[in-house]
């Protein structure tokens, strides 16, 4: 049985749309559960939700299998003030006639940058943070993608997405716009309120065009749906857009969807990893 390598996120929901996909695929529900458990419980431990009954190094003696099953790491977070937390390290699961090797990886989309991994999870927005050529036409779907990869910055392409999709959208405050769109956007002139961790992945899905005349704004110490509906206009991730009506704002056009993603360097693939990232991009039970 061949062993084969796969590099996920070690905490959040990405590294939960890949347990929810894997448990498809490799009948696997039982032992993806208690990953996914397990990380529950120590977020609300490290956000101080829940006191833990063990000291830390107690509980990860009892989380981790070294016979194949989960594995748990800890990880220091480098923000200040920040605590150690419990995150995912690794996790072997029969898929077909192949052995998957769930990796966790802080950035999975740079390990297979690196060459490290042929196949990997990441989210979408980390691609279009880092390698999208930004063009003066907007970018919308994740089928796009791929086109604005630059060959000589990466062989690391997008084989599909999850599904555990939530969107960029634009919001705005009535005052400023009854309904946000794209197109009201082409013609604006003024503030824009963002993420500065998103500016260029704006910058990617607005298009150059749109952006004439346009400032960007940032949230600083406010949360973003009050930073917007004092900017007047802004772009956030929403779910159901109720805590962005909550501040008074409108809930416009979807610019892109902020979704787990399954990547492929095909310089390191293989007929057996081909093969794998058929399975994992169907979510079907795999049968190679």
């Amino acid at each position: 049985m061949t062993t084969l390598s796969v590099a996920v996120p070690r905490k959040g929901r990405p590294l939960e749309a890949v347990l929810e996909r894997v448990a498809a695929t490799a009948d696997a529900e039982t032992v993806a559960d208690r990953v996914a458990s397990t990380l529950r419980y120590e977020k609300a431990v490290t956000k101080g939700e829940q006191t833990a009954d063990r000291p830390v190094y107690e509980r990860l003696a009892e989380y981790s299998d070294t016979d194949g099953g989960p594995e748990f790491t800890l990880l220091r977070d480098g923000r200040p003030g920040m605590p150690r937390r419990v995150v995912f390290d690794s996790l072997r699961v029969d898929v077909g006639d192949h052995e998957l090797r769930l990796v966790g990886r802080e950035e999975p989309f740079r390990a297979l940058r690196k060459h490290e991994f042929a196949l990997g999870f990441d989210s979408a927005d980390l691609v279009l943070e880092e390698v999208v050529s930004l063009e003066p036409e907007p970018l919308s779907s994740l089928s796009e993608l791929n086109d604005r990869i630059d060959p000589q910055d990466t062989d690391v392409r997008v084989v599909g997405g999850l599904g555990d999709t939530v969107h960029h959208t634009l919001l705005s405050a009535p005052d400023v716009a009854t309904e946000p769109t794209r197109a009201f956007v082409a013609d604006y002139e003024g503030p824009l309120c963002i993420s500065p961790r998103y500016e260029r992945l704006v910058r990617a899905v607005l298009g150059g065009r749109a952006l004439d005349g346009i400032e960007f704004r940032y949230p600083e110490d406010r949360p973003e749906e009050a930073a917007i509906a004092s900017t007047g206009l802004g772009v956030y991730l929403t779910v159901t857009g109720s805590t962005a009506r909550n501040h008074g704002l409108r809930v416009g056009e979807r610019l892109f969807p902020s979704e787990t993603v399954l990547l492929e360097n095909p310089a390191e693939a293989n007929a057996a990893t081909e093969d794998l990232a058929a399975v994992l991009a169907d979510g079907v039970p795999a049968t190679v």
